[in-house]
């Protein structure tokens, strides 16, 4: 009895050292990330399957770009997500790094009973005066001239804008700004403006939401958003003078004018491009780290995440109407966080 008494606690302590010398089970890491609502599908699509393949979480909030800014400033998150490219001496000032992950495009949406996806068609200065309060019902002498085989009600234009702080007006109005020199003098762009007309909306999905549930109304979201929630959008005149619609392919001929290889810091603005089949209103979106983070792991984890993203997420990016990276943009960016972020 002694003797396997003695033998069951020799056993015991065995499997206690075994388990006290064995290297402890990797858990999956967490990583924080908020900003772009215009990313936040891709970026939610991509977590997803990443968790699936490693196990690593990467929990990403739609909060707007300027949000997403402020927030890693204050060291709450370990990446931001924007529509606004930062220029080299606001990222050294900082202690950031940027890149462009995907790009896309911005559009307007209505709703208007009758009127399906891409049946109204606007130009550049009739948009920013509809933003403007100028064009107030949709039978205007300037959007009939644009649309003379489309029946229109006499009904006043509901505007639905952003209220928070967004990368995706920045580009928005930006292009307006770039169209329309009234606009440009009395409003100009920014991540927030002082808007001469409209009713306020939380985010690229607010605005979706609204403009959904107000009849006569019209709104500018990424296109994500138009496939995700089946809306009107609305087809623009270019700067060529061409009628498009905002397809990947419209899309792709704006990208096509980015020269990544000479913008510092990826420094890029995408809106009012030249080409007969350019969509006007396209942008990048972008990741912001710290340079010199203080959890080097988690940063780690970020671009390990974006690095997978660069190199399995092109499928997904492209069913959301994205545009994916170049392979030799992602090469760059590569270098970019070899060479200018510490994460060891």
């Amino acid at each position: 009895m002694r003797h396997s008494m003695l033998k069951t606690i020799s056993r015991a302590a065995l499997v206690a050292a075994a388990i006290a010398f064995s290297p402890l089970p990797s858990f999956a890491a967490d990583i924080a990330g908020a900003g772009s609502t215009f990313a936040f599908p891709i970026y939610t699509k991509w977590a997803d399957s990443f968790k699936k393949e490693t196990g690593d979480a990467v929990n990403y909030q739609g909060i707007g770009s300027g949000a997403g800014i402020k927030q890693l400033q204050s060291k709450t998150i370990v990446f931001a997500g924007t529509d606004i490219p930062m220029k080299v001496e606001d990222l050294k000032k900082n202690g950031f790094v940027q890149w462009p992950m995907v790009m896309g495009g911005i559009a307007a949406v209505v709703n208007i009973d009758g009127v399906k996806p891409g049946q109204l068609v606007l130009d550049g200065p009739t948009l920013a005066n509809i933003y403007m309060g100028n064009v107030k019902k949709w039978d205007d002498a300037a959007i009939k001239k644009l649309n003379p085989s489309l029946t229109l009600p006499s009904a006043d234009i509901q505007v639905v804008r952003r209220a928070d702080g967004s990368g995706t007006t920045f580009n928005f109005t930006d292009y307006l700004s770039k169209v329309s020199q009234d606009w440009a003098d009395k409003v100009g762009s920014d991540a927030s403006v002082e808007w001469p007309v409209g009713v306020g909306a939380k985010g690229n999905d607010g605005v979706a939401g609204t403009v959904g549930q107000t009849k006569n109304s019209i709104g500018y979201v990424e296109t994500a958003y138009i496939k995700q929630n089946n809306m009107t959008y609305v087809d623009m005149i270019n700067k060529a003078g061409k009628h498009v619609s905002p397809t990947v392919d419209a899309l792709q001929a704006a990208a096509a004018n980015a020269d990544w290889a000479h913008a510092p810091g990826y420094y890029q603005i995408l809106t009012d491009q030249p080409g007969d089949a350019s969509w006007p209103i396209t942008a990048a979106t972008f990741v912001v780290v710290y340079a010199d983070p203080s959890d080097k792991a988690a940063s780690g984890e970020v671009v390990k995440f974006f690095d997978w993203a660069y190199k399995n997420g092109n499928a997904a990016a492209s069913d959301l109407n994205y545009i994916p990276m170049p392979a030799g943009v992602t090469d760059m960016v590569r270098k970019t966080w070899a060479s200018d972020i510490k994460n060891k």
